[in-house]
């Protein structure tokens, strides 16, 4: 298999892993506020790699590889905030589409400048893989109300965001996978925290281990995956194939609580299997 298949179908694992979890943390948000669960399975998920790094001796990698993960980590839990304030501010079709675009729309951009033009089907793959997130994570709605302007700037600062780290994890992934991960999820989980304190969630404040703790753990090895992803493909091509992730979110949404998909996601999905197709090429 070509580098370019081996990162797509990593891409494909990493997609199903989010999926997974947004999946699992969506059931605890129905029970305890969202900024909980997440922190719950950052913290838990930190302290089990970094008992397992210490526990092997894993060398750590240089310090800029350390910084980038930081400031990864910190600034992705920071985005996290911003999209469930977006979110909270209105109609979600629009804003979480916009988020999810523009989250695979900047490691592309980005990887044009540094791994040069793709070839025509990556760059086909690509263009329909952007589309498949559209069409999956858009859900107009005609008789609710419109995002309002201040959901869509934040929805965007959201998905710069999410963009920004899925490239700092890139260029943090020559130092290991391990340490990488590690560092971020140290840097998350202060994110969290200190977001927790400056604005603490309203409801009550008890059953979100449980779902944190998988829906972390899911979170983390589907990043594990894009990172590998990243480091034998091009970055464009692994981070528009996790991007798919919501598709994994919606079909076990299908099958655990038979909610049908639309007929926009069915399309959407069609799509992205065309995309993934020719990403592998």
């Amino acid at each position: 298999m070509n580098a370019s298949g081996a990162s797509a179908g990593l891409g494909l694992v990493s997609a199903a892993s989010w999926g997974g979890s947004d999946f699992v943390g969506g059931m605890g948000a129905r029970r305890a506020p969202a900024l909980l669960v997440v922190a719950s399975g950052h913290i838990v998920s930190f302290l089990i790699l970094l008992t397992y790094c210490l526990g092997i001796r894993l060398a750590l990698p240089g310090s800029h590889y350390l910084l980038y993960a930081l400031i990864g980590g910190f600034e992705g839990s920071v985005a996290l905030a911003i999209f469930y304030r977006a979110l909270a501010m209105g109609a979600m079709g629009l804003t979480a589409a916009l988020t999810g675009l523009l989250t695979a729309l900047v490691p592309v951009v980005f990887s044009m400048f540094v791994d040069g033009l793709p070839s025509l089907p990556t760059a086909l793959g690509l263009a329909a893989g952007l589309v498949a997130i559209w069409l999956i994570t858009h859900s107009p709605s005609k008789d609710g109300p419109a995002s309002p302007p201040a959901a869509l700037l934040l929805g965007a600062l959201a998905g710069t965001g999410f963009g920004t780290q899925l490239i700092l994890f890139k260029i943090a992934s020559g130092g290991g996978l391990l340490w990488t991960m590690t560092s971020a999820r140290a840097a998350g989980s202060v994110a969290m925290i200190l977001v927790i304190l400056v604005k603490p969630p309203k409801g009550p404040w008890r059953g979100f281990w449980q779902t944190g703790i998988l829906a972390g753990l899911l979170d983390t090895v589907g990043n594990l995956f894009y990172i590998r992803a990243t480091q034998i493909g091009r970055l464009d091509v692994a981070a528009v194939v996790c991007s798919l992730y919501p598709a994994g979110t919606i079909l076990l949404a299908a099958l655990v609580l038979r909610e049908r998909p639309t007929r926009r996601q069915m399309a959407g999905m069609a799509v992205a299997l065309g995309a993934v197709m020719l990403l592998s090429l």
